[in-house]
């Protein structure tokens, strides 16, 4: 290593070039700072290149071949006797797919006069960085830094990746034949959809669910999803205690107590777990210079994002809170604002959460069980999607629509959506919370016919008994 004898000074130092790293940047330049993005690997990060967009492509593809019944339903045929994934060309559009979205970050940094920088960031005290690259290392000292550094995936005890057998995180989108039996440990969002997906492209599934955990939905969405993946001979082992997984040269073996309290094995052909996330601060020195984490290792930040040295902020899956892409995005841009004199700020309480699975799911807001554990006088309403008129056109009936209110002020405190067009609703129910709506900010608006957001509509008309499309409920007497 050669150490360079000038110090450069930076106005802003990001350190992360992933969604909120990048987002930061822009948003930061867009209000007129200098801004220099460093990043040791690819901008755009694990999610861009490795985690939620090539997990996109495998569960569009997964969706894709699940339309096919449907196709032949409306008249169009096939040569061939039915579908075939090859994973050579899925895995050539990934590539096509990230490399064209990475080009565009760079493109947009470049337009926004951000420097970016290539190599190791490590903090030498509270206003300098040292940047590794090879041989090269620079120096610089900066006003204010934006920590958007990310985490790596951890297996859990009893797992030691091999990343050919035993796979651990995205290492499973590097695969080149579809897995004859994939096991997958937990129910999380990432594995549930890498379960669809396999399921889908032909692979024989086995979820295993330790005791105490479950799919981590409101338990009307849970029930659904587990009445569909035994309709897609999905094959759940829950309330099981995971021991240890063993690689072989053409199997692994997975040993479990089962939920009597039996040692059992299940043979696959491969294992995959999402694993825990460790925050990526070693390399960055932050202990060293006295940032202070939590008990769970995350970076402490306040209301402002700010660490307890306080021109450094924090953003994304360093800091509590769940490790999504939308948290990181709405971080970075809330971080920039403040620190170019701004008043935004950041509330995680109507967190949306989406999942690519066949069928999609979104949540936002609380649970039924949430809201009754909070004092609610709860009312709760449930439209089927076998009721709206494009879902049935579109071969889509699998599902429904789930509104949890309270009783006493008609205040939407939840919607749970699990079928065709759930993580477009999103959009729409999340607004509409953040709003503080109520049941007739709901039922007011006009809404497209046929369309599946007239599910929305229909399941808030059924807390009061008045969907058009769903039968009353037989106790309910209200005239409102």
């Amino acid at each position: 290593m050669v150490v360079g004898e000038l110090v450069q000074e930076k106005e802003l130092v990001i350190i992360g070039g992933g969604p909120g790293g990048y987002t930061a940047a822009i948003r930061a330049a867009q209000l007129g700072r200098q801004v220099t993005l460093i990043e040791k690997d690819e901008l755009g990060g694990i999610c861009l290149n490795h985690g939620c967009i090539p997990s996109k492509v495998y569960t569009h593809a997964a969706k894709e071949i699940s339309k096919l019944s449907h196709l032949q339903d409306i008249g169009i045929g096939f040569e061939q006797a039915g579908p075939a994934i090859q994973l050579n060309t899925l895995i050539a559009y990934k590539n096509r797919v990230t490399n064209q979205l990475k080009n565009g970050v760079a493109a947009l940094c470049k337009a926004n006069k951000i420097e970016v920088v290539k190599g190791v960031a490590t903090f030498l005290s509270d206003d300098r960085i040292g940047v590794e690259a090879g041989h090269d290392f620079q120096t610089f000292q900066f006003k204010q830094a934006i920590i958007a550094a990310g985490g790596t995936p951890v297996a859990p005890k009893g797992v030691t990746p091999d990343d050919e057998r035993i796979i651990l995180s995205h290492k499973i989108f590097s695969l080149q034949d579809v897995p004859k039996h994939l096991v997958v440990l937990g129910g999380d969002v990432i594995a549930l959809e890498l379960a669809m997906t396999f399921r889908a492209f032909g692979a024989e599934v086995s979820i295993l669910l330790e005791k105490g955990t479950d799919f981590p939905f409101d338990a009307t969405i849970t029930k659904e999803l587990k009445r569909l993946c035994k309709k897609k001979k999905i094959v759940l082992q829950t309330d099981c205690e995971f021991k240890v997984v063993e690689a072989t040269e053409d199997a692994v073996h997975v040993h479990f107590t089962n939920k009597l309290g039996e040692d059992s094995t299940i043979l696959g052909s491969h294992f995959y777990t999402t694993g825990d996330i460790s925050v990526n601060a070693t390399e960055l020195g932050i202990d060293r210079l006295g940032i202070e984490r939590t008990a769970a290792g995350r970076v402490k930040i306040n209301e402002q994002l700010q660490t307890n040295i306080s021109p450094i902020y924090a953003i994304g899956d360093l800091t509590p809170g769940p490790t999504l892409a939308v948290k990181a995005i709405k971080q970075g841009k809330v971080a920039a604002e403040i620190i170019t004199g701004g008043k935004s700020e950041v509330d995680l309480s109507l967190l949306p959460t989406v999942v690519h699975t066949i069928p999609p799911i979104s949540t936002a807001g609380l649970t039924e069980a949430e809201a009754k554990e909070l004092g609610y006088t709860v009312n709760v309403s449930q439209f089927p999607l076998g009721s709206n008129g494009y879902a049935s056109i579109v071969g889509q009936k699998e599902g429904f629509v789930k509104i949890v209110a309270d009783e006493a002020t008609d205040l939407i405190l939840g919607v749970h959506i699990i079928g065709e067009g759930a993580v477009e609703l999103s959009g729409m129910t999340t607004i509409a919370l953040e709003l503080v709506a109520r049941d007739e900010d709901f039922t007011f608006p006009h809404y497209a016919h046929p369309s599946v957001n007239e599910s929305i509509l229909e399941a808030v008309e059924g807390l009061v008994g008045r969907a058009i499309h769903m039968a009353p409920k037989k106790d309910l007497v209200r005239t409102k």
